[in-house]
């Protein structure tokens, strides 16, 4: 994998309270770009975060639909990745280069 398409599938970490949760089981939530594979989040998080991943889960939110004064609106759709680390491994967000 190239390093234009590693930075085009991982868009960010995704933090939230269930995020902050998984973490205490090894897991990492990433935002990912809506074509992403499991192999390809897989292989983006190896290469860029030196890392052994165990498992990839991807989830995809749709947005809600909201009331506005000019009528409705539809906030964006969401996909996000549960990478699981393996044994003893971690990912520091304040120490990536």
């Amino acid at each position: 994998m190239n390093q234009e398409r590693i930075y085009k599938v991982l868009l960010g970490p995704h933090v939230s309270e269930k995020a902050s949760l998984v973490a205490e089981s090894n897991q990492v939530v990433f935002r990912v770009a809506a074509d992403a594979t499991k192999p390809e989040v897989k292989r983006a998080v190896e290469q860029l975060f030196n890392v052994k991943v165990e498992g990839v889960q991807i989830l995809n939110r749709k947005g809600k639909l909201k009331r506005t004064v000019r009528g409705f609106g539809k906030r964006d759709d969401l996909r996000k990745a549960y990478v699981r680390l393996a044994e003893g491994q971690e990912i520091d967000f304040v120490d990536v280069e």
